[in-house]
This record gives structure tokens, sequence and C-alpha cells, in this order.
């Protein structure tokens, strides 16, 4: 079994993966990135001292060179989007699957230690009860959101001397999120359409909640899931929700954006539902807590002002 040091981030390119290497790098680690850049970008990793494996992670044989003598691997290689996977079924099931059981095979037949799996809080569907609490039972509503329980259950049949967890994260936001894609998240956009002074287009009524998590507090998650399962702490394929607790509707956020910029938020233009959306959704983050001991510490209104000055440095 590897003790390397090494770390693979599979993803690595895109934007939580990349806040996972800065992490990682800051705790001395040696890292390696496996991305094919469909959505991530090599900017994002500028200046960090990584090993860059260029090539689709669902590839058997790209797989195993990337998790040649690794000890633990983030496994984030995936097209993050509901509205992309029941538009292109099949090549999502293998950006979003065919990722996973590929890494997994390959992350057994290496010797490493331990897989963290970026997960989705998309799994729990549109069930009303809230704050979503792991032991509730699955309704995926998309393509997406199947391929993310495949593999958490691809997870929790791994071997034993691979130890494996699942983070389930909620809405993650920050630093490097791409607002040229028509599926970038929410405050992404949000944030570039205030600070431009343009209107707000809401899918739905902005009436739908959701918890926002900031992407430095999912990138500590990760680290903290990580050596709870080399460390042997967890069961094996254990599922924790990485969120903050609490929720806020589209519309109070939008409302906030521009009260912290001085504009006003004007009216918004109402697109229609999306296929897979669901209304409001937040974590129940107490087994993070007691498991991992993560706790997210960046309160909304403080990583909103990050964003935005990340965005504004971006443009300077």
């Amino acid at each position: 079994m590897s003790n390397s040091g090494l770390d693979l981030v599979a993803g690595g390119s895109g934007f939580i993966g990349s806040h996972i290497v800065e992490s990682l790098l800051a705790e001395g680690r040696r890292v390696r990135v496996l991305d094919n850049l469909a959505t991530g970008h090599r900017s994002n990793l500028q200046g960090l001292p990584v090993e860059f494996v260029e090539g689709d992670a669902a590839d058997p044989a790209v797989a195993e060179e990337a998790c040649a003598g690794v000890e633990r691997i983030f496994q984030l290689a995936a097209r993050p989007s509901v509205p992309w996977s029941v538009e292109f079924p099949a090549e999502a099931e293998h950006a979003n699957h065919g990722t996973t059981l590929a890494l997994l095979d390959a992350a057994s037949q290496a010797g490493c230690r331990a897989l963290v799996f970026s997960s989705s809080s998309a799994i729990y569907g549109d069930d009303p009860v809230q704050p979503k609490v792991e032991s509730l039972p699955a309704a995926p509503q998309s393509p997406y959101a199947e391929h993310k329980l495949a593999g958490e259950r691809a997870l929790a049949a791994a071997p034993e001397s691979l130890r494996t967890v699942s983070l389930r994260y909620f809405n993650v936001y920050g630093p490097r999120q791409d607002p040229s894609s028509p599926y970038s998240g929410v405050i992404s956009l949000f944030a570039r359409w205030a600070k431009a002074g343009e209107g707000v287009r809401f899918h739905g009524d902005g009436g739908q909640t959701r918890d926002f998590v900031y992407a430095a507090d999912v990138a500590r998650a990760n680290l903290l899931a990580a050596k709870a399962a080399a460390a042997g702490r967890l069961a094996q394929g254990a599922v924790f929700n990485v969120g903050t607790g609490s929720s806020v509707s589209i519309t109070e956020l939008w409302q906030g954006l521009c009260a912290s910029l001085g504009r006003d938020s004007g009216e918004p233009t109402l697109l229609g539902d999306r296929p897979g959306d669901v209304r409001h959704s937040s974590a129940d983050v107490s087994a993070a807590a007691r498991e991992l001991g993560f706790e997210a510490t960046v309160p909304l209104a403080e990583g909103l002002g990050l964003t935005l000055d990340a965005i504004a440095n971006e443009n300077a």
C-alpha cells in the first residue's frame, strides 16, 4: 500500500478541483492532476508545482497511468451539469460514472490507500424533508444524479484495501467558477451580471432555496475525508453532506449581491423551470462535523465578497 505522499486530483483543472490542489500543496503534499480539459482550464493551475496528465479518466489505460505510485485519489472528473446530462445521457454517463469505475479499478490495482468521491446533493431529488440528511432514501431526478448515486454505490463495494468516502456537495461557489458555461453556478453568473450592471435571469420563479458553500471549505472537507478514510476511521463508502446547514432563496441571493454593490436589483427575467432542478435544498451537516471534524467557516456574505474581489482582479 502506497505511502508516497503523492495525491491524484482527477478533474484538478476544474473549479473545485483546483481549490483542492491548492489545499494539498499548502499541506506539503505532492500533487498529480488528471484532466481532459473538457470543462477545466490549465490557467486554474497557473504557477502551481503539479504534475499534469492530460487524458480521459474513463480510459482504463489513462487511469492506470495516473494512479501509478499514488497514495490518495480525489475523484472530481465529471461534467457537473443536470441539463447536460438530460440532453446527452450517454455522454454524461461516460463522463460522470465511467471515470469513477476506471479510477476505482486502477486505484485498487495500484495499491492506493484512499479515494474521495465528489458526489452531489442532487441525489436527494425533491424530497420535501429539510434539511437533507444522509439517511434519506435516494430520489435522483436526472441522469447526473443517477450517475453520482451509482458512483457512491461503486465506492461502497470497493475492496477494503482501498478505503473510500463520498461527499455530497450542496451549491459550491467561489473564485474560478466559469461564468462562460451555460451550466455555471448561479453565484458565478449573478456576480458578473451584478458587477456589469446587467439584469438578472431566473430559472423558475426565484423562490428556490439553496445551501451555498464556499470552495475553500469544500476543499478542506476533502482533505479531512481523505485523512479519515486512509486511517480506517470510516465505514467503507461512507457518505457525508458538505454544506453550511443554512439556505437562501435565489431572489435573496441576487438582492444581496446588488446591495453589496450599491445598485438596484431590478425586475428579473423569468426563464421557466429547468428539467431535473429541485425546489428546496439545505444540508444536515451533523455527520460531517461528528465523523470528519468538518464545519463550514466562510459565511455567505464573506464568500460573496471574496468572489466579487476575484472577479475584479480578473478584469483588472
